[in-house]
């Protein structure tokens, strides 16, 4: 039996059932080191994710996705929820809803916690083969909005995933020493959890399928409206692997010099043209 009993037809829930799914799993998720965390296994009906499957076999490139080619985040492409076919999005909208929200609270002891009716960085991630994303840090600040991003969520959709198809999900100590925990991203595998500057983690194993099929999974991210204005926003934070190929990003450092000394007006107009350049 699935953990998170949503009705598969009409994608809804009771709040009471989402309190009574997330209880179990609380303390695991508030013990969990270097930072909060928690993997679930067999976590929505299937059927749910077998029509997202469906669905995402139409899936294209096109203006509506956001496509990464760089040493640290390559051959990963990502579908903002509100162009997905309608099941699709109207799952996505579930996961924005009061039952969803109270089911992470009660797991993650966040109290709180806002959805993202933009879906900032959300919607389904697709890495093909040879692609990878490197150990990072999330970005802090949802600018539209001034929150504080607090929690990520992450469900897999491959079918029998193998260690050695690379793409797993680690976790790293927060002084990058270590890896901590690492997960292969099989089918209705859920992974959650909190963001911070320090909470370092990615899949940075390229993606080997045998038949070339692609690592995919749905991206969720919730934020508090607990963000203080003199801390320092900053966007993802890349950081190389001991002992490996892993490349520093000196791009997102040119980027942060320049706002940090130009002056608004001028780095809002000045930096977009520099990036396309490859600056």
């Amino acid at each position: 039996m699935a953990i998170y009993q949503i009705d598969p037809e009409r994608l809804s829930i009771s709040t009471e059932s989402a309190r009574a799914a997330a209880a179990p799993f609380a303390e695991e998720y508030q013990s969990g080191q270097p930072y909060n965390h928690i993997c679930i296994d067999n976590f929505l009906p299937e059927e749910v994710l077998r029509k997202v499957q469906k669905d995402l076999m139409s899936l294209e490139e096109n203006e509506d996705s956001d496509t990464f080619q760089r040493a640290q985040e390559n051959l990963k492409t990502q579908y903002n929820p509100e162009r997905l076919p309608t099941y699709s999005r109207e799952l996505f909208h579930a996961f924005n809803s009061r039952p969803f929200i109270q089911f992470l609270e009660g797991m993650t002891g966040i109290k709180g916690l806002i959805p993202d009716p933009y879906y900032i960085g959300a919607g389904i991630h697709r890495v093909s083969n040879g692609g990878h994303l490197d150990i990072h840090a999330d970005f802090n600040l949802h600018k539209q909005m001034s929150v504080e991003r607090r929690l990520n969520v992450l469900i897999y959709l491959n079918d029998d995933w193998r260690e050695e198809w690379g793409g797993s999900f680690e976790i790293w100590s927060n002084d990058m020493s270590t890896k901590i925990k690492s997960f292969v991203p099989t089918f209705n595998r859920m992974c959650c959890f909190s963001t911070g500057s320090n909470t370092f983690h990615g899949n940075p194993e390229k993606v080997n399928h045998p038949k070339g099929e692609p690592r995919q999974s749905i991206a969720l991210y919730y934020y508090t409206a607990t963000w203080d204005p003199s801390r320092k926003a900053h966007s993802t934070i890349f950081k190389p692997r001991p002992g490996t190929e892993d490349q520093f990003d000196r791009q997102s450092r040119r980027q942060e010099i320049l706002e940090n000394w130009l002056p608004p007006v001028v780095y809002r107009r000045v930096y977009p043209r520099l990036a396309r350049l490859g600056f």
